[in-house]
């Protein structure tokens, strides 16, 4: 089976308080970017599209994919104003014969070989998987005066992490749907479920962190330093 991975890689990164790209900044001796590109080379993908943001995509090709050597194809695509924009220019120029793309965060450096296995088998049988992890805290639901409408129960409340993974035609078929109706969805598997097909969870980690502050990227490096410590995600 020919399955694909995309990596949007085009945030700017407002929160971090950083100039540039928040995927470029040093975390575990590497950028974070190419940290996650390691992680992806864990599984056998025929192909990786890096959606990268306008202006940046020589760098991300010379900069962060050259030197990492890795056996699997990588292409670099120009991103788009928003991530949604980015990852459908990315489907746009995968292979006809793609059976399966997987969608992963590129500044998500902590995915483990069992999650990119476990989404994908999960996308053959089902169509569409979203990484997932259950809620810690109690949720509350609020009016527009700020006053608690409801308390959901924490077991119906999981928080959508990446990868998330499908059959290329489906998520085509739902990014095309969502471009022509000019909908902006949370996150690729918001597109699909518009088209009314389920999406199955998959059991994510804790860990698997998306880099968005400065106190994320502390985060990440005791994580990296646990990694060297022998605490290595597998």
């Amino acid at each position: 089976m020919f399955v694909s991975a995309v990596v949007p890689a085009a945030g700017k990164g407002k929160r971090m308080g950083e100039k540039g790209n928040k995927q470029y900044l040093l975390c575990g001796g590497r950028p974070v970017l190419a940290q996650t590109l390691l992680r992806l080379s864990r599984y056998p993908f025929d192909r990786i599209i890096i959606a990268a943001a306008p202006g940046e995509e020589e760098f991300c090709r010379k900069e962060i994919v050259v030197p990492l050597k890795l056996d699997i194809s990588v292409e670099v695509v120009s991103g788009g104003k928003e991530r949604q924009q980015s990852v459908f220019n990315a489907l746009k120029i995968l292979a006809p014969q793609t059976e399966v793309v997987l969608i992963h965060d590129g500044a998500r450096p902590f995915v483990t070989r069992k999650l990119l296995v476990d989404s994908v088998e999960t996308a053959k049988v089902y169509g569409a998987a979203v990484t997932a992890v259950s809620v810690k805290d109690t949720i509350k639901t609020i009016d527009d005066e700020g006053f608690v409408v409801d308390t959901p129960p924490r077991s119906l409340l999981w928080a959508a992490q990446t990868p998330q993974t499908f059959l290329f035609p489906l998520l085509y078929q739902a990014y095309r749907k969502a471009e022509e109706a000019g909908f902006l969805g949370t996150d690729d598997a918001s597109l699909v479920e518009r088209l009314g097909h389920r999406v199955k969870i998959v059991q994510g980690r804790y860990e698997n962190i998306k880099i968005t502050t400065p106190q994320d990227l502390i985060l990440a490096e005791s994580l990296f330093k646990g990694e060297e410590e022998g605490e290595t995600l597998k």
